[in-house]
């Protein structure tokens, strides 16, 4: 298709400023401050060696010994840490134009990874497949970015204002959100996903429709939820069991209760937003081992909109306080996930780059900042799809050399994660204000 061709196109041009690399270049970093994301100790006066794009050792500057020719970067004055990993942004926005579109959702990307977040999962390709084709382009060194996993389209029910169809939308050629209306068509939905080679499905479990041409509404006036169920427990338990089958996740986007019930009963991967976490909840979640991802940043931006709405009573960001304190004294893993969007206007606060904002709120409602960390590292890399624990996420031997570095200690002022300086995403040098 046209876009198509214009996108590879101007690829071409953004591929003069991608850093090359050989395979058999040696480079060592020499760090006067490591974090230890498995353990959440801080090191001092560690070593990283690295061969092409992987991790060959890691440890003491006493026992590590750097070969002979190899690139050292001296990070000594600095605090190194893996390279974060957000576990839900939206790069891209429904607009006319797909290559503008396109190429904005790489802008994105690419703003996200200079702030120190090298591995990223969209789950919000709305009204077409171009995440897919921006995944590609960076995996094919066609372009610089974070390693993505994307969902495409969502499955997505949701009746979000009067005049959403309930069945699949075709605009400019390309399917829309999709709608199910049976156990069949989900599977059916799952499929075509499938075959556009999305990594995971993006289901919305709640419903904010109650009525009337403005019937937009995530509460009523008087402060309660709307949460209407979107999807039956049968439809989604057809949506997991034929993605599980296919080898792709399922993430949830949900805010409580009989919605909230079904996705955890069917085994979604990832539960998503829940501000209205009940204790039943809790339970299963525990007993089923899953994850809960509270998306601050996202919330943020709709907190006047919230307020406005009930009239100062409820908003999701209030609700999202309780359930992440709860969900952390269960024991639930909880791991980093900033549903930052694209900027429309002046009410989005939050946007890619701008994300590790949350680690703030983290510590503020109990962490430590040790732990606040291992939201983005250890746990966030736990949730990605095909085993991906084993390629990011910690600085060792054999994985991804995805490295950050700040100048400061975050383990005393968390704000530090907020500058990142250094940026390295397999063995290539992606930003670096520490020179």
């Amino acid at each position: 298709m046209r876009w198509k061709c214009v996108f590879w196109m101007l690829c071409g041009i953004f591929a003069a400023a991608t850093t090359l690399r050989s395979q058999d270049q040696s480079v060592a970093v020499r760090a006067g401050h490591l974090f230890d994301a498995k353990t959440g100790q801080m090191l001092t006066d560690q070593v990283v060696l690295i061969k092409g794009d992987r991790i060959t050792d890691v440890g003491p500057a006493a026992r590590v010994t750097i070969p002979a020719g190899a690139t050292v970067i001296d990070l000594s004055k600095a605090t190194v840490l893996p390279g974060m990993i957000d576990a839900h942004v939206h790069l891209t926005r429904q607009i006319d134009s797909i290559p503008y579109q396109t190429l904005e959702g790489l802008q994105s990307a690419q703003t996200a990874m200079n702030a120190g977040f090298t591995t990223l999962v969209d789950f919000g390709g709305r009204g077409n497949y171009d995440t897919i084709d921006i995944r590609d382009a960076i995996d094919n060194g066609i372009v610089q970015g974070p390693r993505l996993q994307v969902s495409g389209p969502p499955i997505d029910p949701r009746a979000a204002n009067p005049v959403t169809p309930p069945t699949m939308i075709l605009e400019g050629g390309m399917p829309n959100d999709f709608g199910v209306n049976s156990p069949s068509e989900a599977i059916g939905a799952v499929r075509k996903l499938r075959q556009y080679g999305v990594d995971w499905i993006k289901i919305y479990g709640t419903q904010d429709f109650v009525g009337g041409r403005n019937g937009y509404r995530v509460f009523r006036p008087d402060g309660t939820m709307v949460n209407i169920p979107s999807l039956t427990l049968p439809e989604i338990q057809a949506i997991v069991d034929e993605a599980h089958r296919s080898g792709l996740k399922v993430g949830c986007h949900v805010y409580g209760g009989e919605a909230m019930h079904s996705c955890i009963a069917a085994g979604v991967d990832l539960t998503m937003h829940v501000p209205e976490l009940d204790d039943e909840s809790v339970k299963m979640l525990v007993q089923k081992k899953l994850p809960l991802q509270f998306t601050i940043d996202d919330i943020r931006n709709l907190e006047k909109t919230d307020l406005k709405i009930t009239g100062g009573k409820m908003s999701r960001l209030i609700l999202t306080e309780a359930a992440y304190k709860k969900a952390m004294a269960a024991g639930i893993p909880l791991p980093f996930g900033s549903g930052v969007t694209v900027p429309l206007d002046e009410n989005i606060l939050m946007s890619n780059g701008k994300q590790a904002n949350q680690f703030a709120f983290f510590v503020k409602w109990g962490m430590s900042p040790a732990q606040a960390l291992q939201t983005a590292f250890t746990v966030a890399a736990g949730v990605l799809n095909y085993g991906w624990a084993d390629r990011v996420g910690t600085l060792e031997k054999g994985k991804f050399a995805d490295l950050i570095a700040v100048s400061g200690n975050p383990l005393t002022d968390i704000t530090e994660m907020e500058r990142v300086k250094f940026v390295m995403k397999g063995g290539a040098v992606v930003r670096n204000d520490l020179k």
